[in-house]
Order: structure tokens, then sequence, then C-alpha cells
């Protein structure tokens, strides 16, 4: 009888096998989607997870501009930028984003500050691809549907 080995297996990077998922937006809680789009970026859904190799999978979401948040937090929740002059700090609310011209940025946003800082999460920033309406022009990679509404109940916004 072979005896179990204790030694942890590093997935290189020519190993990694990436998959499309397709992700529709509409009615789901901006935080919930945003931690489960990360850890599909990461790769952390896998059991081939290696933290130093970027061995996530591509994301699409449709459907950005049709997010929700809990509470009050579309008009109480405030972003902060700089433009990098003195005195100029510049902010706005979701609100103001998704009513804007680039609603997907909200869930980029959202989707980045989970990803670690750097080179790596650069490169795993690069797999997700956000879009506002229905359409998008990855359908050659036949991508996965993900369903996140149906992970928790408290995913899908109510009412």
């Amino acid at each position: 009888m072979k005896a179990l080995t204790k030694v942890t297996r590093s997935v290189k990077p020519a190993e990694v096998e990436k998959k499309w998922h397709i992700v529709d937006a509409e009615g789901l809680v901006v935080g919930r989607l945003a931690a489960i789009v990360a850890n599909h970026l990461r790769g952390k859904h896998k059991p081939s997870y290696t933290p130093h190799v970027d061995c996530g999978d591509h994301v699409i979401i449709i459907n950005a501009d049709k997010v929700k948040f809990t509470g009050k937090k579309m008009t109480d929740k405030v972003y902060y930028k700089h433009t990098g002059w003195a005195g100029g700090i510049k902010e706005t609310t979701p609100a103001k984003v998704l009513g804007g011209r680039f609603p997907e940025r909200v869930l980029e946003k959202a989707v980045e500050r989970m990803i670690p800082r750097g080179p790596l999460g650069r490169a795993q920033m690069r797999a997700l691809h956000v879009f506002a309406g229905t359409e998008h022009p990855y359908d050659g990679q036949k991508p996965e549907t993900l369903d996140v509404a149906s992970m928790n109940r408290k995913n899908k916004a109510v009412a």
C-alpha cells in the first residue's frame, strides 16, 4: 500500500486551464456578486489554486447597470477619488455612477478592490469583462452560465 504524500502541489502557469463564465447581474447585490466574481478571477474555487499563479477564469458580466444595493447605500454610500491636485478630492454616489455614462464602473471597482494589487492582480483583472447591456462579443468562447442568484437567497435583492 502506497503512503499518502504530504506535498502541496503548485500549478505552473502552463498547466492552468481557464474557463469562461457569464453572469447576469440583473437584480443582484453588488458586494455579494463582486466577492463571487473576485474568487473566480483569482481561481480560489478550484482545487488546484496556487496563490502566486494566475489560475482564475474569465468572467463576463452582463446587465451591470441593473445591479442593486441593500439599505440606503444607493444614496448614502460615497465613492472618493483624487485628481492629484491640492484639494482635488472628488466624491460621487452609486446612484450617480449607475445613472451616468459608464454604469459598469460600479461593478468593476467593487471587484477590483477585492483583488490583490500588483502585477498578478492586474493580470487577473484583465479576465473581467463587464457590459451594461445584454450584448457581448464573447459568444465564440462558449461561456458557461454562473447562476449567482441561486447560490444564496441573499444574493438577489428583494423589492
